[in-house]
């Protein structure tokens, strides 16, 4: 049996190698426009690789009208969910908790204000609710861009399941996760940098069964974590992949991270399955097209991973 264990490990030890050499890059690459619905489901969608393009939405009047004037004028009354957090890592490992933002309803022109240090705001604000908020809480926005991308619903065959804006802090940051979306990431103003882990990496890639909490703000404007009472455990990724800690996740010393930074004007197209997380410069606006993701052989080969993975335990 032991042996089996060791012929296993060493499998998940070179698996992610022999997946870089036939298919993976070891940068993003970059296209200068669109490609055609057919080659980029044969390039990009099939073989499960990432890619930022040029010139995707380049007629989108958002990218020279969605300034924070405009903005105020257009949707400064409208009452929008924004996440607060002390830190800035909403969704994420806290201690012994996987922490959840406090939810704030306020109006657009308040979150702007913050923003611009107008008025003061205890914690870091980030607009990131992901239930199609754009089309959903800001309606008015959506003359200004396509709520679909034409050659990718073309591509896949369908509609997008959810259009998502984005808008936050320099100190809001998204921690490492994965879904279960072909999503594609476009940059209105400012500059995202994500970092992307294969799904091949797996193996590599700690996680720990955390009892769900969330934020909540005192009147003293300080945070109190609350547990989820009743709720089930999540299971969620304890590395940050900023500063992390080796000693304790030994195995992600083989993980071969791809860094990209994706500039205003640009659109990432980032594979379902694929590890990221993501930071912006401060004020950055985005919106990003969530495609659900083909349940196919793919999806059946990573969950074979995943469940070798966790039957091995360390490498």
């Amino acid at each position: 049996m032991a042996d089996r264990l060791e012929a296993v490990r060493k499998c998940l030890r070179e698996f992610p190698q022999e997946a870089r050499e036939l298919y993976l890059s070891e940068s993003v690459p970059c296209l200068d426009q669109p490609p055609s619905p057919l080659e980029f489901y044969r390039e990009w969608i099939g073989p499960n690789k990432p890619c930022i393009i040029r010139n995707a939405f380049s007629h989108w009047p958002a990218l020279h009208k969605w300034n924070p004037s405009y903005l105020r004028e257009a949707v400064g009354s409208k009452v929008i969910s924004v996440a607060v957090t002390p830190n800035g890592y909403a969704d994420a490992v806290h201690g012994d908790r996987f922490v959840m933002p406090e939810e704030r309803q306020m109006t657009f022109a308040s979150l702007l204000d913050i923003m611009e240090k107008k008025e003061e705001g205890a914690g870091v604000f980030y607009v990131q609710k992901q239930c199609s908020n754009l089309t959903e809480e800001l309606p008015e926005l959506t003359g200004d861009l396509e709520t679909h991308v034409p050659w990718m619903s073309e591509a896949l065959g369908k509609q997008p399941d959810a259009v998502n804006f984005w808008l936050g802090e320099a100190g809001a940051v998204t921690s490492m996760h994965k879904d279960h979306y072909e999503n594609l990431y476009c940059v209105i103003s400012g500059e995202k940098q994500f970092i992307l882990i294969p799904p091949s990496d797996r193996a590599f890639i700690p996680y720990e069964i955390y009892q769900p909490a969330t934020y909540h703000q005192r009147e003293d404007g300080t945070f109190e974590v609350v547990d989820e009472e009743n709720a089930e455990k999540v299971p969620w990724i304890p590395l940050d992949p900023l500063d992390p800690d080796l000693e304790r996740y030994p195995d992600y010393r083989l993980a071969r991270p791809l860094h990209c930074t994706v500039k205003a004007g640009e659109m990432l197209y980032l594979p379902s399955l694929w590890f990221h997380h993501v930071r912006q410069s401060h004020g950055c606006i985005a919106v990003n097209f969530w495609y659900d993701m083909e349940f196919d052989i793919k999806y059946s080969y990573f969950q074979l991973l995943e469940s070798l993975s966790y039957t091995v335990g360390g490498l």
